[in-house]
């Protein structure tokens, strides 16, 4: 069977961009919001922006929506300077995350509201809400208003409504905020699918990690009106560039020392009487600069016995957090230190062989961790 093509338009240099961000600036009074920011999004994508409140994502999207106007720089779809151009002359259409619907009207009035706008005739309108709803499984809900309708239905009219004018781009604020966390779960993968279906260009808002972790094909980490880093999550997760953009996505343990190159490894001295953390980087640090070491929990090991491994430190169950699934055990070095390590639960509670305050042993290969510089 022929293997299916990567999707990657920002590993090809012969691919345009759909959106371009060029040296974007807003300012809000003395207040930066964006600052000297320049990004590329491609056809196709779904996109997310992904940081703390404040941090300037949403000011990104209603910039893209035409609801802000750059201080400096400029911003293009398609080719086309967007800095002039009204909300309602853009090919781009935006979900909020109170969702917006009419309640007096249908869910069939809701989401053929935007079209009856338009010069298309009335069964063309009838095709296009037919094909909506289809397409986000509400054809027996047609006929309700949103009020008898669950608030994973609602999110789904909102979707097919700012869908039904099908727009070259839609941006989403926070779409899933409003959800209890397992209807959340599910409703992710129904907006990859329809964003699959469409191949209409999603952009997505959150600050809740996992969610932009499963939906994006890239994730952006911002702080501050700067993007820190943009890749797919599988990289930002596993090859973090800084320990702001490791510390924000996931669970990680960061150990600061100083590295020493030995052959292909680094050395790691990080505390009196401890040995050194042995990492592999490409990175390249001089003698005795500062270094941050980022390991993920479910990379280091724990046992009661001192294993045969490259880096092995003692000490004390501290904590232990019981996830179901999973646990993590913070384990208290002599120096002062947490680590954290996971376990997945395959054997019923009752046999686990770990508890509080014993004495334990945490270790990791040499390539289990990231080497960062900042």
């Amino acid at each position: 069977m022929a293997q299916q093509p990567v999707f990657a338009p920002w590993d090809d240099p012969t691919q345009t961009p759909l959106i371009t961000f060029q040296n974007v600036t807003k300012r809000f009074g003395d207040f930066v919001a964006i600052d000297d920011l320049t990004q590329h999004i491609y056809e196709r994508e779904f996109f997310a922006l992904l940081g703390p409140s404040g941090c300037g994502k949403t000011t990104m999207m209603r910039m893209l929506g035409g609801f802000e106007t750059p201080s400096e720089g400029k911003i293009s779809i398609s080719g086309r300077d967007m800095n002039k151009v009204p909300p309602n002359k853009r090919a781009v259409n935006m979900m909020f995350q109170s969702y917006a619907l009419f309640p007096h009207l249908s869910i069939y009035e809701n989401i053929a509201f935007g079209l009856r706008r338009t010069d298309m005739d009335k069964d063309a309108i009838d095709a296009r809400v037919a094909e909506m709803l289809k397409l986000t499984r509400l054809e027996k809900f047609a006929r309700r208003k949103p009020h008898q309708i669950s608030g994973g239905q609602r999110q789904r009219v909102a979707l097919a409504r700012s869908l039904a004018k099908a727009p070259k781009l839609l941006l989403l604020d926070e779409p899933l905020g409003a959800l209890d966390k397992k209807l959340r779960q599910d409703t992710q993968f129904e907006l990859m699918d329809i964003q699959e279906k469409t191949g209409t260009t999603f952009v997505i808002v959150t600050h809740d990690q996992e969610e932009a972790m499963t939906v994006a094909s890239r994730v952006a980490v911002m702080d501050e009106g700067r993007i820190i880093q943009v890749a797919t999550p599988d990289a930002i997760y596993e090859a973090p560039n800084s320990t702001y953009v490791a510390d924000f996505i996931g669970d990680v343990n960061i150990i600061e020392g100083k590295a020493t190159r030995k052959g292909d490894k680094t050395h790691i001295a990080w505390a009196e009487g401890q040995p050194d953390i042995i990492g592999s980087t490409t990175r390249d640090f001089s003698e005795g600069q500062t270094c941050h070491f980022a390991i993920r929990p479910e990379k280091v090991a724990i046992s009661p016995d001192k294993p045969d491994a490259p880096n092995a430190l003692h000490g004390k169950i501290l904590d232990i957090a019981y996830l179901g699934n999973i646990s993590t055990y913070h384990v208290e070095l002599p120096t002062g230190h947490i680590i954290k390590a996971q376990t997945a639960n395959t054997r019923r509670l009752a046999r686990r062989s770990l508890t509080w305050e014993d004495d334990v042993w945490v270790s990791f290969t040499d390539t289990a961790g990231v080497l960062l510089d900042r």
